[in-house]
């Protein structure tokens, strides 16, 4: 059972960053359809929360493959501030609604 976890573990990026793809379209087709009328604020903090995911996958992709040395500190910073995104627009979405 545990090399079926490991296996998993390394394929694991890869098969986020396809799947992160189909997202980042949809998000495209968003803001394609937007009028002046929707407030799309919010939407556009999760894109640049979900643009620094991409990040932080080819980063781990990249560490994995032996190709660049990360420092451990990165990873929580980068998570940090895509939670830090989140909160900001649900707080901005809060606001708008009231």
């Amino acid at each position: 059972m545990s090399t079926l976890a490991y296996c998993f573990g390394n394929v694991a990026p890869f098969y986020n960053l396809a799947l992160v793809a189909v997202v980042i379209y949809l998000f495209i087709r968003l803001f394609q359809k937007a009028d002046k009328k929707m407030f799309i604020k919010p939407w556009k903090l999760v894109f640049s929360a979900v643009l620094i995911y991409v990040f932080e996958e080819i980063i781990t992709v990249l560490d994995m493959s032996g190709t660049l040395d990360i420092p451990a500190v990165t990873f929580p910073l980068l998570e940090t501030a895509i939670i830090s995104i989140f909160i900001y627009g649900l707080l901005l979405q809060k606001e708008k609604v009231k």
